[in-house]
């Protein structure tokens, strides 16, 4: 990875932080995203200590469309390249909140952000290429469906569903964002980490909670909730891989659902709007 820069959302704690340690150790330039700033140089600095690496922190709350745009620009201003972005940032939450720009929260973090992100930062990826795009989903997203009727739970919200949906979003987006970037030199593939023994949920409902705890003992490690993510990231297996779901660093079928082209196209069209993406590729 010498000589390659990758940009990682989530990098607070969990999986996202023992990515971008990975990464650092095998010699990219690191760039962190993180939710605030005590948060953000506490990981910054155990990062560092851990890979020896070169990394640097920026601040961006990936539920504001604002915020999300602000990062776009200051990582294209600062960075000559982008080889990698690892979209990781993500939340579970128990009651429905709404960002400022009106969006139920799990979605526009899980999603939105993701979406907004990855297209605003696609001329940097284009020639940086081969570049690759990684999207941490989960395989929470079987037995999930896209409710394009009711997407920000307005009328019915469960948080486990509105999870799952966000998912599954992640999925979606992926292969259609692969179809879109063919002949780029940029690839795309998602994910699932597995069940990690993790801080992540800690915020969502309390029967999650509670299997969090219960299963606290047999969960995996961050780091090897993380080893997808990385294996995505840097392996040379993967050069020219696009549109495809791993799970233990292996190909694997997602949902369904996850399949269908006017789906995928209905989740584009309706993701642009919401995003009032004039300002993206």
């Amino acid at each position: 990875m010498k000589g390659k820069t990758c940009v990682v959302t989530g990098t607070t704690a969990g999986i996202g932080k023992e990515t971008a340690v990975a990464l650092a150790a095998a010699g990219a330039r690191v760039a962190i995203v993180c939710r605030t700033r005590d948060a953000g140089e506490r990981a910054l600095a155990e990062i560092r200590q851990r890979s020896g690496g070169d990394t640097a922190l920026f601040v961006a709350d990936l539920g504001s469309q604002r915020a999300v745009r602000a990062l776009a620009a200051q990582l294209t201003a600062v960075l000559p390249r982008v080889d990698v972005l690892v979209n990781n940032a993500g939340l579970i939450l128990d009651q429905r909140v709404l960002t400022e720009d009106g969006l139920e929260t799990t979605f526009a973090v899980n999603h939105i952000g993701y979406f907004l992100l990855s297209r605003l930062l696609e001329p940097k990826l284009c020639a940086s290429a081969p570049a690759r795009i990684v999207n941490v989903a989960s395989g929470a997203h079987r037995g999930a469906t896209l409710r394009f009727d009711d997407l920000m739970g307005a009328r019915a919200y469960d948080g486990w569903k509105a999870y799952a949906q966000s998912k599954l979003a992640n999925i979606v987006f992926t292969y259609e964002l692969a179809r879109r970037l063919a002949g780029t030199g940029v690839t795309a593939n998602c994910l699932h980490p597995g069940t990690v023994a993790t801080n992540f949920g800690n915020a969502g409902p309390a029967l999650i909670r509670l299997a969090v705890r219960i299963g606290r003992p047999v969960m995996k490690s961050a780091a090897r909730g993380a080893a997808t993510s990385i294996y995505l990231a840097s392996s040379p297996e993967v050069e020219g891989v696009s549109g495809k779901y791993f799970v233990n660093q292996r190909e694997a079928r997602s949902s369904r659902e996850s399949y269908d082209p006017e789906v995928a196209a209905r989740l584009w069209k309706v993701s642009e709007e919401l995003t009032a993406a004039s300002d993206v590729p």
